[in-house]
């Protein structure tokens, strides 16, 4: 069938910077069908939800946001696409459970949205109800020849890698995503200099674990070091690497090249070693440790952050402790904390009980977030009286009054637009005055 009008497509993005990336695909993929995009949902004929299966808190959230779209869908015509991981691992419940939804299509098959939305439009006016599925896992699709549709901003996300190889036991991702493949990277770099011609000054290269990028003679160093070099860059930034495998040419490439950020996110995810070795993460407490000396003695001013989750499968207290005094010896400048949630068809599911109580997770976490916001602060005490370079990215979100930007550790920082040096996309000093255990305030 050929629409009597342009579908106007309402698109809602949750999770990671994957996501983020994804949305930027299915934008471009949409609006070369004739699809046109409006930040209006009310005005939308589709609304697609593009979705996070990574935790517990993501699911609510789009739960809840379903039913708003079901007393909207009661009022007037609308199709209802669920993207993204949620999609590809409740599959089952959400087709069953979830009446208002028109279209399900999984990451590895968004090039077949087009026509399910042709479809599940044609059908609407036809008072039909047939619903459209795409949710088949590809070993080779990493959408070569999509140049993705971005916003404007400051970062580009490009996405050099899909799905992963590392099973760890708590993460749905091999499931979601499927099994790891690298993009060719004449791609890649055609895509970064793209972006770069169309002002974007930051490119965020994006993989579940980047440092198993290789595509011939390629490897992931090369790959980031090439980006950099492209012209019009400013800074290049990468996430996320895995500990068991962090190369040394990548060290020595963060160090030696200017526009390669000092900043590594090395997830943790626990300090113990027999809850390591449970979640499958191939590395010791004692691993991780010795990589972090190791990257801090090739880069002395690199800002270091992680993940960590509390009360994994049968975390004891001694266990939490473990990640306590970890935390404690590897300084870190900051980590994202979270509690354990158990994710359908991962190995820990299959394998382990979920038998840590709720309000043992959430006391878990508290006291390491406490813990953790200490050790931040005083790092970032260290920068008071520094000048520091910062890349500015908008207005700060808690006054129209000030700017915000990162430095190249990725670390906020807020001025009064006042003093100067508040155009996004551009590089400006600022004198550290003060700082939290969030943010650097400079002048």
């Amino acid at each position: 069938m050929i629409l009597k009008t342009a579908p106007h497509v309402h698109i809602e993005t949750f999770g990671c910077q994957m996501n983020e990336s994804d949305s930027e695909l299915v934008r471009s993929m949409l609006k070369r069908e004739g699809f046109v995009f409006t930040e209006d949902r009310e005005r939308a004929d589709v609304v697609l939800v593009n979705t996070c299966a990574i935790r517990e808190n993501a699911h609510k959230k789009i739960y809840a946001h379903l039913i708003e779209l079901k007393a909207i869908k009661k009022q007037r015509p609308l199709v209802v696409g669920i993207l993204g991981c949620m999609a590809q691992n409740l599959k089952s419940e959400l087709a069953e459970k979830e009446p208002l939804i028109d279209v399900l299509a999984g990451p590895d098959a968004y090039r077949q949205l087009p026509s399910l939305l042709t479809t599940a439009l044609d059908e609407q006016e036809q008072g039909l109800t047939q619903k459209g599925f795409a949710l088949d896992l590809s070993e080779y699709e990493t959408y070569e020849g999509i140049m993705p549709d971005r916003n404007s901003g400051v970062n580009a996300w490009v996405t050099v890698m899909r799905g992963c190889d590392n099973f760890c036991s708590f993460c749905v991702v091999p499931y979601t995503r499927g099994r790891e493949r690298s993009r060719d990277p004449k791609s890649i770099l055609l895509e970064a200099r793209d972006a770069a011609a169309r002002g974007f000054k930051q490119i965020t290269l994006l993989g579940q674990n980047v440092n198993s990028y290789r595509h011939e003679e390629w490897d992931f160093a090369g790959l980031i070091t090439a980006v950099a070099d492209a012209p019009g860059i400013e800074r290049v930034r990468f996430t996320s690497p895995h500990p068991k495998d962090f190369p040394p040419a990548l060290i020595e490439a963060i160090a030696t090249h200017p526009k390669i950020c000092k900043h590594v996110h090395l997830p943790l995810q626990a300090g113990s070693d027999r809850i390591l070795e449970l979640m499958g993460r191939t590395y010791t407490g004692a691993e991780y440790l010795t990589l972090v000396d190791r990257i801090r003695s090739t880069i002395p001013d690199v800002v270091l952050s992680t993940d960590i989750i509390c009360g994994f499968c049968s975390e004891s207290d001694e266990d939490y402790q473990a990640t306590t005094r970890l935390v404690e010896q590897a300084q870190l400048d900051s980590a994202y904390i979270f509690k354990y949630s158990e994710r359908k068809h991962t190995i820990a599911a299959r394998k382990y009980a979920d038998d840590v109580p709720d309000h043992v997770k959430g006391m878990r976490v508290a006291q390491l977030v406490d813990t953790q916001r200490r050790i931040t602060l005083d790092r970032n005490r260290r920068y008071i009286g520094k000048d520091v370079e910062i890349l500015v990215e908008r207005e700060a979100t808690r006054s129209s009054t000030q700017a915000m930007g990162k430095t190249d550790g990725n670390i906020t920082v807020v001025w009064d637009k006042g003093t100067g040096g508040f155009e996004p996309g551009t590089l400006t000093t600022k004198h550290i005055v003060d700082a939290s255990a969030a943010t650097l305030y400079g002048k």
